[in-house]
């Protein structure tokens, strides 16, 4: 295994780590996202699938896959996280400490998945 195998595979698995808590802890993840339910809790459901399955279904497609494209495509997905969080950030004026916090660790994924992995296609 090399260091880019152990890096992706680490990124994989942490992947899969905060997807399982937002699925099967939505609202120990809303408290922390500073999120709350409305009147017909969707946003559990929202949780559960968003920030929870869909997280834990990235993470193992790409390590049953275990192709460079595969990589890519999570480093796409966590691109688009970040792009929808700084978007956020400066339009709804929703800058924090935590926010910003969050764009660095996608963005940092997401730079680390493409640019590491995307000359192997």
């Amino acid at each position: 295994m090399t260091a880019f195998d152990f890096i992706n595979y680490a990124v994989a698995i942490l992947t899969i780590g905060l997807g399982l808590m937002g699925w099967l802890a939505p609202r120990w993840t809303m408290a922390q996202l500073d999120m709350q339910a409305g009147p017909s809790n969707m946003a559990y459901t929202e949780v559960s699938a968003a920030s929870g399955c869909l997280f834990v279904g990235l993470g193992l497609g790409a390590l049953l896959l275990d192709q460079p494209l595969a990589w890519v495509v999570m480093g796409l997905a966590y691109a688009g996280a970040a792009t929808g969080r700084v978007t956020s950030i400066l339009r709804d004026d929703a800058a924090s400490r935590q926010s910003w916090t969050f764009f660095g660790f996608e963005a940092g994924l997401a730079a680390w998945l493409v640019l590491a992995n995307f000359p192997a296609i």
